[in-house]
């Protein structure tokens, strides 16, 4: 007697990952392959099927500087955790040196500091923002290659056995750990390969495709020069992230706006809304990107040039509750203007969803409040 078999199809994922992986979506752009790769771990996790008696994955993360290697960490911790400083970073380049190895296990007993220096990494710290549904750490060691041989020994075993012994002979287990690695090994080749502009480069798609293999390429050969095959051998995965195009640049800068809109309207006192004119953003963009740091320093343009005049506006009542803001740039003076719209163009709305909402947490209030007011500003 024949019995009838089904296909399966192993391309499914839960909705646990299809969360993870839309959040993760949400909040790093222009690196689909790496945000693809890491949601297939936490599926690999969820289904119980993790190597035992090793971290839950080790993933090397190289590519241009300011292409969202550390932003692919925080964006995990925030959809995974629910907080983007849920993350353990070891900056590597604070462990040049052999003896400064006692910073992040504790001095052993006899030594001089044995009581006062306390371990970067312990068994709390690791466990600290677990919930109740998901109990794993993250843990980053930014700029590897600036680590002394002492931490690349400590590496090795926590790498291979997932284990850390301190100072004072306690054990660290990383069972539960993503650890991250970051580099920018061959970032003199790649700014040499981006020259003429990353995100703003108007070459076909062919050109980017090529531009991503040769980046790859050189990533990699970087890593394999300066790492030993026995660390190699430990990396689960090489993830090299894409030069940025200015698609993506924008949907960063998007993303950033919508941040500070946010601390407005979570502020107390005068919640407003802004929006920005095409020139206010190109020159946003031209101040917080170029190619040799990528959007690194978008933030220090927006907090420059948005955030601190907005604030001296707040101050002197020039700006108060329920205002529309337009910010435009004047080339003449090369820098960003204020326009305020009538006086209380936008309170009514601001007062109606109050009213609506008075029996809604604050934190609800303030929600309806700018949903209200950005809806308000896009038909302005």
């Amino acid at each position: 007697m024949s019995t009838r078999q089904t296909l399966l199809d192993p391309t499914l994922n839960s909705s646990e990952v299809r969360d993870f992986e839309a959040g993760l979506r949400r909040r790093v752009v222009g690196q689909d392959r790496a945000v693809t790769s890491l949601a297939r771990i936490y599926q690999v996790y969820l289904a119980g099927l993790a190597a035992p008696g090793r971290p839950l994955v080790n993933l090397l993360l190289l590519g241009p500087t300011g292409s969202g290697k550390t932003r692919l960490v925080e964006a995990a911790a925030e959809s995974l955790l629910g907080d983007i400083r849920a993350v353990v970073k070891v900056d590597c380049a604070e462990f040049q040196h052999s003896h400064e190895i006692a910073k992040l296990i504790g001095s052993p007993p006899g030594y001089l500091g044995h009581r006062e220096t306390q371990p970067l990494i312990t068994q709390e710290i690791l466990e600290e923002h677990y919930t109740e549904k998901v109990k794993v750490s993250l843990v980053l060691f930014d700029e590897i290659e600036k680590a002394s041989d002492a931490l690349w020994q400590l590496l090795l075993g926590i790498l291979d056995k997932g284990t850390l012994t301190l100072g004072d002979n306690r054990r660290v287990d990383f069972s539960r750990t993503m650890i991250f690695m970051t580099s920018n090994l061959g970032s003199h080749e790649v700014n040499g390969l981006m020259t003429g502009g990353i995100g703003f480069s108007k070459g076909s798609a062919e050109d980017h495709d090529d531009l991503d293999q040769k980046i790859y390429r050189v990533a990699t050969e970087a890593a394999r020069r300066k790492f030993s095959p026995e660390f190699m051998n430990r990396i689960d995965k090489v993830i090299v992230f894409r030069a940025l195009q200015r698609t993506h640049l924008e949907q960063i800068l998007d993303i950033e706006l919508n941040r500070v809109q946010e601390r407005i309207m979570t502020a107390s006192g005068n919640q407003f809304v802004f929006k920005c004119t095409a020139p206010a953003r190109d020159f946003l963009l031209r101040e917080g990107t170029d190619p040799k740091f990528g959007a690194r320093h978008l933030k220090r343009a927006i907090e420059r040039h948005l955030v601190f005049p907005m604030s001296n506006l707040l101050a002197t009542h020039q700006i108060e509750l329920g205002d529309l803001i337009t910010v435009d740039f004047d080339g003449g003076r090369e820098k960003l203007i204020f326009l305020k719209e009538p006086q209380g163009a936008l309170v009514g709305s601001v007062g109606s969803v109050t009213e609506e909402t008075a029996l809604v947490p604050v934190s609800s209030q303030r929600a309806g409040a700018s949903r209200a007011l950005a809806r308000r500003a896009s038909r302005e």
